[in-house]
């Protein structure tokens, strides 16, 4: 049993506050609320738009639709976790976004609903995996994308890109 598997509930679901506990992100910039479904190469996670989220409101002013980048954004941290589910000591990793290829929206996400993200591992290796991710909505497909995440080392990368003091 890995790590990840210990901060299941007895649902077998991963709730917001241990998702930080594997992904680097904090409630500012998470997007994902809950996840409902790990296994070795499938996620499956969800995320509310409540529709107090500070960017509806500036995007679009009186129809507020939740920006194609941050719906790719959640698709990408649903595929994170899944990649970090397959990295044995992932806590000494990065894991980050590559290259993005054929995102396609079919719909506006709007305030009150509900995104569904499903993720496939199409391979990982030791220093990238690919993912294809779909994003749902009462089982309507919104979007899509194919994503490749390189794995780094945490330490090396972060000594590597720290920001120089002036």
């Amino acid at each position: 049993m890995s790590y990840i598997d210990t901060l299941k509930d007895s649902n077998g679901h991963i709730q917001k506050d241990n998702i930080m506990k594997v992904i680097p992100y904090n409630d500012y910039f998470l997007f994902v609320d809950e996840v409902v479904s790990l296994e070795k190469n499938k996620i499956i996670a969800k995320k509310k738009i409540s529709g107090k989220e500070d960017f509806l409101k500036g995007h679009f002013v009186g129809f507020p639709i939740t920006p194609g980048a941050l719906i790719v954004e959640g698709l990408g941290q649903a595929a994170t976790f899944l990649a970090r589910y397959n990295i044995p000591d992932q806590e000494k990793k990065d894991v980050l976004a590559y290259k993005l290829r054929d995102a396609k929206f079919m719909a506006p996400v709007l305030a009150g609903m509900e995104m569904t993200y499903e993720v496939e591992s199409k391979g990982q290796m030791e220093k990238f995996a690919m993912m294809q991710g779909k994003v749902f909505v009462d089982g309507n497909l919104m979007a899509e994308a194919f994503m490749m995440l390189a794995i780094v080392d945490r330490d090396v990368f972060r000594q590597k890109h720290a920001p120089s003091s002036q």
